[in-house]
């Protein structure tokens, strides 16, 4: 079994929100997400608490750009690391500049506390693999799973019976539930439930979760609460879209759902709320659920 080591990146000084994840191999240490530069004196922490700096991981692998996930990666490009992204993602980070103008709109005067600095890579440092591509390194065999349905730009990771899965297994704060993160402009149900069930059919005993950490032995009933609250919260949204409710008005209205849902849970802390509202917040959902419903109609996807 390969050596996992999760990275808790203390997102806004908060555990268990982001987490990034190290495979010790022969060859060194492997990077899986980088989360955003914000947390790099966390990232730069927990690697030396694992013997290793920076510049020792030669190999860094993300599942998608998103910046929770992916804004750090150009720092590690800088002291020489290849970085393994998807083909729609790639360009993003040779050149940043739309992914930062975006999210600045979004994020506006909070963009450098919530995310920090992003750099552009070298293109000859991007690696671009391809839908089930492995690589060795260092006797570890990392294999590509295009998974979209977040996001059209995402990789689930596969080493042996592990799967790192970004967002395409959702958010579970550990002690509590399964949500799916919404954000604009990429959610695609049908393709979501897709790649879901290609992870239920890979054959993983173990998701790591950026948000946040291992499932271990539950995976099939993860999954299958994931595609049924990933259902719900779309048909939840469907009647706003068609009312043209706007978003700033469905917002509280989601908020207080998705509370009830957690409260049903018995998670009921504010401390487990804000790391849920931290890595998935509920404006994004909102969004995202909406711009969903708008780009397809009014039809129906189930």
């Amino acid at each position: 079994m390969e050596r996992i080591q999760l990275l808790d990146l203390h997102f806004r000084n908060t555990p268990q929100a982001i987490a990034a994840f190290l495979v010790e191999t022969q060859a060194g240490p492997v990077l899986i997400e980088t989360g955003p530069h914000s947390t790099w004196p966390h990232l730069v922490e927990a690697l030396r608490t694992h013997g290793y700096a920076p510049r020792d991981v030669s190999h860094v692998l993300l599942t998608h750009i998103h910046l929770d996930h992916a804004g750090a990666a150009w720092a590690f490009a800088q002291q020489g690391a290849q970085i393994y992204v998807h083909p729609k993602g790639a360009p993003h980070l040779a050149n940043p500049q739309r992914l930062i103008s975006s999210a600045r709109r979004i994020y506006q005067d909070e963009m450098d506390a919530l995310w920090g600095r992003m750099e552009p890579i070298k293109a000859d440092q991007l690696v671009v693999p391809e839908d089930e591509q492995q690589f060795e390194i260092g006797g570890v065999t990392f294999r590509a799973l295009f998974t979209p349905g977040h996001a059209v730009h995402h990789i689930a990771w596969q080493v042996g019976e592990a799967i790192f899965c970004g967002d395409v297994a959702g958010v579970r704060v550990p002690g509590g539930i399964v949500v799916p993160p919404c954000p604009p402009p990429d959610i695609h149900i049908p393709h979501w439930l897709e790649s879901i069930d290609r992870i239920k059919q890979s054959g993983a005993t173990q998701l790591w979760l950026t948000h946040f950490g291992p499932v271990e032995e539950e995976v099939a009933s993860h999954l299958d609460a994931l595609a049924a609250r990933l259902l719900d919260w779309a048909n939840w949204m469907r009647p706003f879209f068609e009312a043209g409710t706007p978003p700033a008005e469905v917002t509280p209205k989601f908020q207080q759902y998705v509370n009830a849902q957690l409260r049903q849970a018995g998670i009921t802390t504010p401390e487990m709320h804000k790391r849920y509202e931290l890595a998935n917040p509920a404006w994004m959902s909102v969004w995202g659920l909406l711009r969903y419903w708008e780009k397809i109609g009014s039809r129906a996807d189930e």
